[in-house]
């Protein structure tokens, strides 16, 4: 493998391993931010136990993707110098919005929640996790901005051969990161409160608890449909986008190698395991859906691989412009259907626990365990769709990941702290999953004869 090949690999495990603690971070603090407040509203002893209890896991998920963001953002000096130099007056941009403005927000009033805890009134207080979860909401927009650009260039003007800022408006109101912020927010829901449900359910199995994490359940229920529902809105918005912006990404989503109208919608294919097989071997289809989907009408037309690499070699030049196809197709689809395995998990659970038979039913609280793992599937799936499926671009159209490497770096280096990486994160991650089955395990902390609105979370202070 190249010096390239290995800073792909590199950044994509850094942003994958990243990626599996953002939205739970996000959704976690926005969980216990709507639990802080019913203890607020309602004075009721149980919401108070939930935000000590899920509190504690919010923090260790906050540590870990801080730490694991800034091995991300190292790379762009270290792996890739040129596409740092290329987009640098563009892409720092929201990067420097993201530091200066949403992490200071998230990190400072954090900070407040854990050591105020006892000294400032209970509505302060709740105000501080509140900011918390808009500081890190707000940290996602302007790396989802940030992101977007890179798919779908806007506000900027060619200089000397390089892309310059036009206008920050029109790159933090571009239609693509308005929907892909919109899909991660949406995703953060679910993850977060798949995984509260998944840990109500271990406890619920053990004996421990029952009207506490019921309780827990029936908060996260709402968040999980609203979550599943806005995640498939936005990613239908971001499926049209990509129609118009990245129409070779989503034909490879489809296995789609020759213009169809009107087009199918493809279940199950296979092909040549090739970056670029030409055709399927068998193809499942629904006749119409993809018309339906891309360009909402009945019969509607859309461009195939084979004429869209035409259109790309006239355009741009000699060269492959198609991305490895399985990889996207596959992944496209991991993530749709597991995405409905879960729709139907947050329904069977709405109706058992409109039903009261959470506690009686081993068959749910067997499948809440195995179902807390789905959304990091389903997040993982759409990032490897999401940055695989731009290829050969790094930016869309104006720079090619070829081109964007640090020329200098060898690979025998590349490949070292690809190594060291990959064992700083396993011995990471590998305490971040010990402190979590750690506390998951205890339980709740017992009624306290304190001030239940503020949650007992000071022995996570070294981990923060």
């Amino acid at each position: 493998m190249t010096a390239l090949d290995l800073a792909r690999l590199q950044f994509a495990t850094t942003t994958i391993f990243h990626f599996f603690f953002v939205p739970l971070s996000i959704g976690l603090a926005f969980y216990v931010a709507v639990c802080q407040t019913l203890h607020y509203r309602t004075g009721k002893e149980v919401y108070a136990r939930q935000v000590a209890f899920f509190g504690k896991l919010m923090l260790i998920s906050f540590a870990v993707g801080v730490v694991t963001g800034i091995i991300q953002e190292f790379q762009f000096g270290m792996n890739w110098s040129q596409y740092s130099r290329f987009v640098g007056d563009i892409f720092g941009a929201p990067l420097a919005m993201e530091a200066l403005i949403a992490f200071f927000l998230e990190s400072t009033f954090l900070g407040f929640w854990i050591f105020a805890k006892g000294r400032v009134s209970p509505k302060t207080h709740l105000v501080s996790i509140w900011l918390v979860s808009i500081g890190s909401a707000l940290s996602a927009f302007f790396i989802i901005a940030a992101n977007s650009w890179m798919q779908h260039p806007v506000g900027y003007k060619m200089v000397n051969g390089k892309p310059q800022l036009d206008s920050i408006w029109a790159v933090v109101t571009n239609n693509t990161a308005v929907a892909a912020y919109l899909h991660v927010l949406f995703a953060a829901a679910v993850t977060a409160t798949f995984v509260v449900v998944g840990v109500a359910a271990f406890q619920i199995r053990r004996g421990h608890e029952e009207a506490l994490f019921t309780s827990a359940a029936r908060i996260a229920l709402p968040m999980s449909a609203v979550g599943a529902i806005g995640g498939f809105l936005a990613g239908d918005q971001l499926a049209l986008l990509l129609v118009k912006q990245q129409p070779m990404k989503m034909s490879a989503a489809e296995a789609l190698f020759e213009t169809e109208a009107p087009a199918a919608f493809s279940l199950f294919a296979t092909g040549d395991f090739t970056r670029d097989p030409g055709h399927t071997n068998r193809n499942l289809k629904i006749p119409h859906m993809l018309s339906l989907l891309a360009t909402r009408t009945w019969d509607g037309k859309v461009v195939g691989i084979n004429e869209l690499e035409r259109r790309d070699i006239a355009k741009y030049g000699p060269g492959e412009y198609v991305p490895y196809v399985a990889v996207i197709y596959w992944s496209f689809r991991v993530m749709v259907y597991t995405w409905g395995l879960m729709l139907l998990f947050a329904l069977a659970t709405w109706w058992l626990a409109r039903k009261e038979k959470l506690a009686g039913s081993r068959l749910w609280q067997t499948s809440a365990m195995v179902m807390a793992v789905s959304p990091f599937v389903v997040n993982t799936a759409g990032w490897v769709m999401t940055e695989v499926g731009r290829q050969p671009w790094i930016v869309q159209g104006l720079m090619q990941t070829k081109d964007a490497n640090s020329p200098l770096v060898s690979t025998a280096q590349v490949a070292s702290t690809l190594i060291g990486f990959t064992l700083i994160f396993t011995v990471i991650g590998g305490i971040a999953l010990w402190l979590f089955l750690r506390y998951v395990s205890k339980g709740a902390a017992p009624e306290s004869s304190g001030k239940p609105d503020t949650p007992d979370v000071p022995d996570l202070t070294l981990a923060y």
